[in-house]
This record gives structure tokens, sequence and C-alpha cells, in this order.
């Protein structure tokens, strides 16, 4: 096996560094993201990316943001499925990792009809993300990470769940909002 690949949850040998559109599957990205902890795992219970993302998905949703829009907030860490999560704090010393972070992620959003993301798009999903992080900081941690509270239209879902019933709704989502060119 080639020492430059993942092995991913449904087989493929997958390069995170050099990847091609054709091996990444919504089913590896949500398997993986359903298991992956937030915040390193130092909260009160498991959270995971894929709840994180659903919560970001369901704000997009009750903003009454393009289909489009939902997809990239769902999909919006779905890097992370290949390489891992990465506290902010450490990301930003981490130059190199943010440009491989942006290549994969950018080839995602490319796999899934999201290449044409305008900046304003982008703005309002870096704005929901934020958003829900700083309601998961002060429910899971009790800890405000912001000077201002970032508005929030809907109520995101921070209780425990199996990670098997999140990898099934991100899914689900997925395919509501996923039209194969």
């Amino acid at each position: 096996m080639n020492q430059d690949c993942i092995i991913t949850y449904s087989k493929v040998k997958f390069s995170p560094l050099c990847a091609r559109e054709e091996d990444i599957k919504i089913a590896d990205i949500a398997h993986a993201l359903s298991l992956m902890c937030r915040a390193n795992g130092h909260i009160k219970h498991f959270y995971s990316v894929a709840q994180h993302s659903l919560n970001c998905l369901q704000e997009a949703k009750a903003r009454r943001l393009s289909e489009k829009v939902q997809l990239a907030c769902l999909l919006h860490d779905a890097s992370e499925a290949y390489l891992s999560d990465i506290t902010r704090p450490v990301k930003r010393s981490l130059p190199q990792y943010k440009e491989y972070e942006a290549v994969l992620q950018s080839l995602i959003y490319s796999r899934f009809g999201l290449a044409d993301l305008s900046e304003k798009d982008h703005e309002a999903v870096c704005s929901i993300d934020d958003g829900i992080l700083f309601e998961e900081l002060l429910y899971l941690m009790d800890e405000e990470i912001f000077d201002q509270r970032p508005g929030l239209v809907s109520l995101p879902d921070l209780e425990l769940r199996e990670f098997a019933a999140v990898e099934q709704a991100f899914l689900k989502e997925f395919e509501v909002r996923f039209q194969p060119r």
C-alpha cells in the first residue's frame, strides 16, 4: 500500500495531500465526522463534528439561506474527515496544514457542486460556524469565547447523541440537498 494514503471507511485508498475528486465519498465523510469529537474531547460529553455540521445546516435553514449554502454548511468541515480536526489555536500556527485543508475543502466543494460559492456565501458559512461554536462552548464547557454573543435564529442540538444516528441524519440531509451533476 502507498504510505501516503489512508484507507477510508468505504475502503478507498485516499491520499489526503494528493486527493482525487472521484475518491471523495459522502459515506466516508459522514462516518468519519460522526466519530470525531469536537474540541479535542475537552467537553462535557461526546459531541461530533458531524453534529456540529448538522447544527450549522439547521441555522442556514432557519436563516432561509439557499440550498447551496445549506449544503456548504453541512460540508464546511468535510476535509477533517481526511485530515482530522485540529483546534483553531494550533491550526493558526500550521500554515502548511491550512494550505492542505483549503485545497482539499475546495476539492470536496467541487465534488458536490459547490465550486461556485460566492464570497458572500463563504461569509455566511463562517458566520454560522462561529455562532454555533460560541453556543457549543458555552453549553459544553461553560466558556464564552467571543466578547459578544453571535446571534442565531435556530437552537442548536447540543445533547449527547448516538454517533450512528448523527451519521444517518447527516446522510439524509445531504441527500435532500445534493443534486448529482
